[in-house]
């Protein structure tokens, strides 16, 4: 893994609140998000308002005149809130527990699954996935068959457990404390819904920038600096509560000069997220335009006319353009299926290069990426895991908001 260090820099502007994450100086992710507006890890009691046979679905009704979308083929077993470990097949009328698991993308409902998960520092437990699994990135192989025979002990039939990659620093117990609180709340949030009524709130997931300070590996965490003292507050709680150590590196900036928006050039980076033409340094760019089914990229080689000869001009932007795609991908949330047209190389080598380059920089994606393959015709196809909205549509939320 890369040792680089990240910052997470967190501030209000007039369109909520924005998490950016730092590494080495560069803004490589942000997420803006309205307060109390995503509902994204929620989990409710929703009501089957009916079940589409021919997409093998069904529309969860979650309240105040929202639908989400529930895939039966993902979703063998439901979780009952009046018959608790009932296996039957789905009816309209009934009320499950369900938590929304992706947000509403452009015209498409949020989609929500019966497969229950918490997500701590350490771990991950899961709900109808009942095994132990490891983040790929724990490498060490002896450390896991330890870990794996401690977490045994603890599991239970109706959860699985995931191993993140933030583990590998913790001591043992850490792990299993965690884990235990992680199944209290679990249990907890099964116990109290036959006692509330439909539609409501059974769990609040915490804010984007919580998550951030839960998802970045701890090793390589230098600072979180914000200018809001409430913000603040809540990020030296949750550390205390959750962390125990890591409670120096949070900073409140109060520098009434310099806002930490201009500190960090935030306004700038935004602006270049949301613009459809990014220039290379070869004097190449990049075109990138997110469409209804998928998001295309096409490589151009520009003002480029390089000093060598052609083929070799077109390696450099080329590889160039690769490692700005798998930037441009995680600082904008782009997700889904990705078609790159690079510019097309006559050489299998050249072409061989352009791929392992491409691979390489995406797996260091911490949303899962994956570099699929070169058709035919040259173009790239790469796919990416939804989980929140791109960032254009975040801001044109509170662009339409304002």
């Amino acid at each position: 893994m890369e040792k680089t260090l990240n910052k997470i820099i967190i501030t209000r502007m007039d369109k909520g609140i924005l998490t950016a994450i730092a590494k080495d100086s560069r803004i490589v992710q942000m997420n803006m998000e309205e307060e109390s507006q995503s509902i994204l890890g929620n989990i409710y009691i929703g009501k089957v308002k009916n079940i589409a046979r021919n997409i093998d679905a069904a529309f969860i009704d979650l309240g105040g005149g929202r639908t989400a979308y529930y895939s039966l083929t993902e979703n063998r077993r439901h979780l009952f809130v009046r018959d608790a470990g009932e296996n039957r097949p789905l009816r309209s009328g009934d009320e499950i527990i369900i938590q929304v698991s992706r947000d509403a993308v452009k015209t498409k409902d949020p989609v929500v699954t019966g497969c229950i998960s918490l997500t701590g520092r350490f771990c991950v437990i899961t709900a109808g996935r009942c095994r132990i699994g490891f983040s790929s990135k724990i490498t060490d192989g002896p450390w896991k068959q330890n870990i794996r025979s401690l977490l045994e002990e603890e599991k239970e039939d109706d959860f699985g457990i995931i191993v993140r990659t933030n583990a590998q620093n913790a001591e043992s117990r850490e792990i299993l404390r965690e884990l235990r609180d992680l199944r209290e709340e679990y249990e907890r949030i099964l116990a109290q819904a036959p006692y509330r009524t439909c539609f409501q709130l059974l769990y609040e997931a915490p804010p984007a920038y919580i998550g951030s300070l839960r998802d970045t590996y701890e090793e390589f965490m230098e600072e979180i600096v914000t200018d809001d003292k409430t913000i603040y507050q809540e990020i030296k709680e949750y550390l205390r509560v959750h962390q125990l150590g890591g409670m120096d590196r949070v900073r409140l900036y109060e520098d009434p000069l310099l806002s930490l928006s201009k500190l960090y050039s935030l306004e700038k980076v935004m602006d270049s997220a949301l613009q459809k033409r990014v220039w290379l340094k070869s004097g190449g760019y990049l075109v990138i335009e997110p469409t209804e089914a998928m998001t295309v990229i096409d490589v151009n080689s520009g003002k480029c006319t390089g000093k060598k000869n052609l083929r070799d001009t077109i390696r450099k932007i080329n590889l160039e353009a690769a490692r700005e795609v798998a930037y441009e991908l995680r600082l904008r949330n782009l997700s889904g299926i990705i078609i790159v047209d690079f510019i097309d190389m006559e050489s299998k080598e050249d072409q061989d290069e352009l791929m392992e380059v491409l691979t390489l920089c995406c797996r260091k994606d911490p949303v899962k990426t994956t570099v699929v393959d070169m058709t035919k015709l040259g173009l790239v196809e790469i796919t990416r895991k939804k989980i929140r909205k791109p960032f254009w549509e975040q801001v044109e939320k509170g662009e339409h908001k304002k």
